[in-house]
């Protein structure tokens, strides 16, 4: 019965479990690779894995095996995951190195004033790996949904 009342939420469900398990991971990981506890992970953008690529990948995945992926709506919910995947590895990224370079410059040319205090974010984006993990885990948590829905 209350498997039911959820059914019509499985491609919701899907989205958002995989986003949440992504999140969860990443202090996980963190430790794996760094052997410090850094919870603020739970909750920040970057890190392993992507939890956006896990997102739109596990929504899109979702709406092609719950609606059909010949469907106008897993033709979108691609091209929206395909954009997000590539801002993710790309863009973003990109802007972390600047943010990097930046505070650095900003360090060396402005040492004992104020302006050097202020950091600018350095972890926005994904490297490859954490983006395919992202994708991986999005493949993997609506096929789970499907196959072991009752």
């Amino acid at each position: 019965m209350f498997w039911e009342t959820l059914a019509p939420y499985r491609i919701l469900i899907s989205g958002l479990s995989a986003w949440w398990l992504a999140q969860v991971l990443k202090p996980l990981f963190y430790y794996w690779t760094s052997r410090r506890w850094n919870w603020g992970m739970w909750i920040s953008a970057g890190g392993m894995p992507s939890s956006h690529s896990s997102l739109v990948v596990s929504t899109a995945v979702a709406i092609g095996l719950f609606s059909g992926f010949e469907t106008p709506a897993f033709a979108v919910s691609l091209a929206v995951a395909m954009i997000v995947v590539y801002d993710a590895a790309g863009v973003r990224r990109q802007a972390g190195i600047h943010a990097q370079k930046l505070n650095l410059m900003i360090n060396e040319l402005f040492s004992g004033h104020p302006i050097s205090q202020e950091s600018l974010k350095e972890v926005l984006g994904h490297t490859p790996r954490q983006v395919i993990a992202g994708i991986f885990l999005g493949i993997l948590v609506p096929v789970l949904i499907y196959f072991l829905w009752p």
